[in-house]
């Protein structure tokens, strides 16, 4: 296995450590109020659940498994590229509910995470080819 597909994998990983870790506050707020501020950790629930675990574990699986037809992947700094940018855009999708102008910062984290996709795109799409070429 690629070792950025163990990284993409192991950040997925914590991704739904933390998501679930959320989750479980945001239940537990629910049963016996804690405080009225916790719901603003919502956005980062849903954001690090969805994107962070189940994309980068997509992403990782399909860096891993999408056929090589040299002896090694091309292009895999934009596979790293990649990576940058769907973490820190996942990070300041989570973050944005904190910050005065979380506008500004959820809109920045979502090109981030859609530059992120595209990178990957743009590295994969080459290594697909059709069946018998």
């Amino acid at each position: 296995m690629p070792s950025l597909t163990r990284l993409f994998l192991r950040a997925a990983l914590l991704y739904i450590l933390i998501g679930f870790t959320l989750g479980a506050l945001l239940l537990a707020n629910k049963g016996v109020p804690i405080s009225p501020h916790i719901w603003r950790l919502l956005p980062a629930h849903m954001e690090t659940l969805l994107l962070g675990w189940l994309l980068l574990l997509a992403l990782g699986v399909a860096y891993w498994i999408l056929p090589r037809f040299k002896s090694e992947r091309p292009h895999s700094w934009l596979v790293w590229l990649s990576f940058g940018l769907l973490n820190v855009g996942i990070a300041c999708i989570s973050l944005a509910p904190f910050i005065t102008s979380s506008g500004q910062v959820g809109a920045i984290g979502r090109i981030l995470e859609t530059l992120g996709v595209l990178t990957f795109a743009l590295h994969a799409w080459p290594r697909i080819k059709p069946a018998g070429a």
